[in-house]
């Protein structure tokens, strides 16, 4: 879901040459389902798919406001879109891991997935709930992640032990999280969290619409209260020191699993490159570029249909 009017910003203008690759339509999501079960076929044959199917028709009801009980997402951030980028990224992640002997059970590839499916519906609010907007939840939205995915399998009489695990692995998209203080079942779940962290944060930075969706993920701080942008321009500002930290972070907590990728690419592409690196490194230019323009330019993009202030 997207604000298109609001998409068209001096940002959107600046050449770009690389993009996700093995990019599929996030709008379809037939596209994205059957590049999931392509991917994951490649290393777990006979792989039965039915649990997630039925989760990922759910999550696209939960998000299209057709899930009893839940309004339609309103965050343009964190949106539908953003969750289809987090599940490629993590199902091309698990084939990484395999092609690198990190072979996982098919019950904790099917929670891996439903996890990256899960991630942030923390931020969907219930019907009753009018006031604001879904952003509000943005400091308490894994912990509400965690709770609707506790009903939900609840309510569709999933195994009880799904609970614990993938509240586990929600858990590792929390920027401030410790993972090894998270109490895995095993080193295989605790890999798993890693990907599915790594796989919220590629995910989003690799976007090529990630820089003109910034603007929108400052709306959502604000209105959820976090603190540290004085306005939209500032959170730009220190978006390049943002990606600094994501880079240690993926390394020192999330157990550098990013490098899965590059795997995936090799073997099933012919492509010795990071390519997902390549695209955020590039973002990141594009924004730096943004960032060295003459003063005059920033007066004109406060005039301009974006909001900055």
């Amino acid at each position: 879901m997207r604000k298109e009017a609001n998409m068209a910003n001096p940002i959107s203008l600046l050449s770009t040459t690389v993009t996700c690759p093995e990019r599929v339509s996030l709008d379809n999501p037939g596209d994205v389902i059957s590049e999931i079960r392509s991917i994951i076929l490649l290393v777990y044959k006979k792989f039965n798919f039915n649990q997630f199917y039925q989760v990922f028709g759910d999550i696209l009801k939960l998000f299209n406001g057709h899930y009893p009980g839940y309004r339609r997402c309103n965050t343009f951030y964190h949106d539908l879109s953003h969750t289809m980028d987090c599940l490629l990224v993590t199902a091309k992640l698990i084939h990484g891991a395999g092609l690198n002997g990190i072979v996982f059970t098919h019950r904790d590839v099917t929670l891996g997935l439903i996890s990256a499916l899960m991630h942030d519906t923390g931020y969907i609010q219930a019907v009753e709930d009018n006031t604001g907007t879904g952003a509000k939840y943005t400091i308490s939205h894994i912990e509400r992640s965690i709770e609707f995915m506790k009903e939900y399998f609840h309510d569709h009489a999933f195994p009880s032990e799904y609970s614990l695990i993938c509240s586990n692995f929600l858990r590792c998209t929390g920027l401030d999280v410790k993972i090894g203080e998270i109490g895995f079942q095993s080193r295989e779940h605790e890999i798993l969290g890693q990907i599915i962290g790594t796989a919220d944060l590629i995910g989003q930075m690799a976007n090529e619409n990630y820089l003109e969706k910034l603007p929108f993920l400052y709306d959502e701080f604000k209105e959820g209260g976090v603190p540290g942008y004085s306005d939209k321009f500032d959170l730009l500002k220190k978006t390049p020191a943002f990606w600094e930290m994501v880079k240690e972070r993926l390394v020192n907590e999330l157990g550098h699993v990013d490098r899965y990728l590059r795997d995936y690419l090799r073997v099933l592409k012919g492509i010795n490159q990071d390519l997902y690196r390549q695209a955020i490194d590039r973002n990141i230019e594009r924004l730096q570029l943004f960032l060295a323009a003459p003063r005059s330019t920033f007066q004109g993009i406060r005039e301009a249909n974006i909001k900055w202030v």
